[in-house]
């Protein structure tokens, strides 16, 4: 073995990972949302998931494409975790394709007559296609051009490879399954591609450098070898990211374990399907066989216990965010009865009410940094989405009028929670500002501040009278700050982009405050409400009851006919 044979066999392994890559984010563009759809949409029970796993993964030869793209499903609350377990299960038989395109194509045609002519398309299109999604399909063709080159490159290195080593010396690595098992292993680890590792696999088992037994051992290792990349994705990663990881580590290496306690059994099953299904007994197709079936073992013995699995995860990696997104109180099964539906949600929506009281205290004078309390506005938002699609979903069938005003009141103060929790990171950037202020423009921001901690006070709560004193001491600190902010700015005390960022702050902060003011009216309003209108305290009322004095670029919420 000489340093040209390692030479070609290293071009051959980058060759066909760039190919990989090609193929995947070629294949990814050219397919667009409907790959987004396919996930999103049919996954409704495990067995489908697992469908859709294979053929997606089959489609895009990337395991770890599909993979980040699940996550991404369940972090969005898409995809429940049982559902998203079913498509990781189903990726790791999808993934046994790019073993059947080495083992019948690569080694059963002559490469350049398929692998050029593919290569010159692939090539001409990108080149020519005017829109993105036809020049992803040419990055695809190119991929799979050079998929098929750097598999000959490897071929022909590895028959280099075997001329200089004995067959006693091969036999004896081949029977070694322990160390086939770890050179699979690390050939994952290396390449961070099981799919190279397989072909690399495939092409020295071609090649006579290890046996079929040898082969199949190292073929497991490269599949426990892909528990390396989601061991890798769980730092700094999402709760949801983390339990899809493990689920997806307790399924390779469950799996890996029985297919490798079954090794004799399994060899001699693949030998008899061979046979009956007429397959050329040339190691690769052997190989390649080999591989989905014990994938398909470990879906047959995985499956059955997703739900206890995904139970057991569910209990790891509990974040506050989790906690406050997570409705308490709701149960789909008191959408049939409407009187028991309005009770649950009140107590759902005072406890967003609490929430939401923490977060703006926390902006205004808390520790926490912007980016936790951004992260604690959206579980906040998350959890007023699951208030609205809870009250959408309650059956009208003999409603009484005062029951509807409840809701559609529960409906329009869950939004206001929402916008309010939005505006919260703004409020902690102005409490934060201070330090750049001095004299009587950093007492005025003090002020103001002190003026919106006090309209948070718990006896607030349902006093239009106090709140209307409340928010008018709030308004007038505010227009006083602006005042001083713009007056020190043309002493030339405060610099144009800080004196930018700070008026909005203060308009962000005012409106931080009164929306959730307004959601607390309008809630306590409703419930002492006998009215029979569908909205008995409008947005314009609720105006009218604080004298809303609106400012420009500030957000609002928008009035809903």
């Amino acid at each position: 073995m000489d340093i040209n044979t390692i030479i070609q066999a290293l071009g051959g392994l980058s060759m066909f990972l760039l190919a990989m890559r090609l193929m995947t984010e070629g294949l990814t563009l050219f397919a667009g949302n409907r790959l987004k759809h396919l996930l999103g949409n049919w996954t409704s029970t495990p067995w489908r998931g697992v469908g859709v796993g294979i053929l997606v993964t089959g489609l895009v030869q990337s395991s770890s494409a599909v993979t980040v793209a699940t996550i991404g499903f369940v972090n969005a609350g898409i995809l429940s975790l049982r559902q998203a377990m079913g498509v990781i299960f189903g990726t790791n038989v999808g993934t046994t394709m790019t073993a059947w395109l080495v083992s019948l194509v690569g080694f059963g045609f002559k490469i350049e007559a398929l692998a050029l002519p593919i290569l010159v398309v692939g090539v001409g299109l990108r080149l020519m296609a005017s829109s993105t999604r036809w020049k992803g399909l040419g990055d695809a063709l190119t991929g799979f051009g050079l998929f098929f080159l750097g598999l000959d490159l490897l071929k022909e290195a590895f028959e280099g490879i075997a001329s200089s080593f004995s067959a006693n010396l091969g036999a004896g690595v081949s029977t070694n399954w322990a160390g086939m098992i770890l050179i699979g292993f690390v050939a994952t680890l290396l390449t961070q591609s099981s799919s190279a590792a397989i072909a690399i696999i495939l092409t020295a088992s071609a090649g006579g450098i290890i046996g079929f037994e040898g082969a199949a051992a190292a073929v497991i290792g490269a599949n426990l070898g892909t528990t390396s990349t989601a061991a890798l994705a769980t730092f700094k990663a999402t709760p949801a990211a983390k339990r899809l990881a493990l689920s997806h580590i307790g399924f390779n290496l469950i799996t890996g374990i029985v297919a490798l306690c079954m090794l004799p059994l399994m060899l001699g099953l693949v030998n008899l399907l061979g046979d009956a299904l007429d397959i050329e007994s040339t190691p690769t197709a052997l190989l390649a066989l080999f591989h989905t079936l014990f994938n398909l073992l470990g879906v047959i013995i995985m499956l059955p216990l997703a739900n206890r699995f995904a139970s057991l995860l569910e209990r790891l990696f509990h974040s506050a965010e989790e906690d406050i997104e997570r409705p308490q109180y709701l149960d789909a099964t008191l959408s049939g009865t409407p009187v028991l539906a309005v009770s649950a949600l009140k107590q759902e929506l005072m406890r967003l009410s609490d929430i939401l009281v923490c977060l703006l205290r926390d902006a205004l004078s808390g520790p926490h940094s912007i980016p936790e309390l951004k992260r604690r506005a959206e579980a906040i938002h998350t959890l007023g989405a699951a208030i609205a699609n809870f009250i959408t979903g309650i059956r009208p069938d003999a409603m009484e009028h005062s029951t509807a005003n409840e809701l559609a009141s529960a409906l329009y103060a869950a939004r206001y929670y929402q916008e309010s929790a939005q505006l919260a990171p703004g409020l902690r950037r102005l409490a934060q500002d201070q330090v750049l202020l001095s004299g009587a423009e950093k007492v005025a921001v003090s002020t103001l501040l002190e003026q919106a901690e006090r309209c948070l006070e718990p006896e607030l709560s349902g006093d239009h009278l106090q709140a209307r004193e409340r928010v008018e001491a709030l308004r007038n600190a505010h227009r006083d700050a602006r005042r001083q902010l713009l007056e020190a700015a043309v002493r030339g005390n405060l610099q144009l982009v800080d004196l930018e960022t700070m008026l909005e702050g203060l308009d962000f902060s005012r409106r931080a405050i009164e929306l959730g003011i307004k959601a607390g009216l309008l809630f306590h309003t409703s419930q002492n409400s006998e009215a029979v209108a569908i909205h008995p305290v409008s947005e314009a009322d609720l105006n009218k009851t604080l004298n809303t004095d609106q400012y420009p670029n500030v957000p609002q919420a928008s009035d809903d006919k």
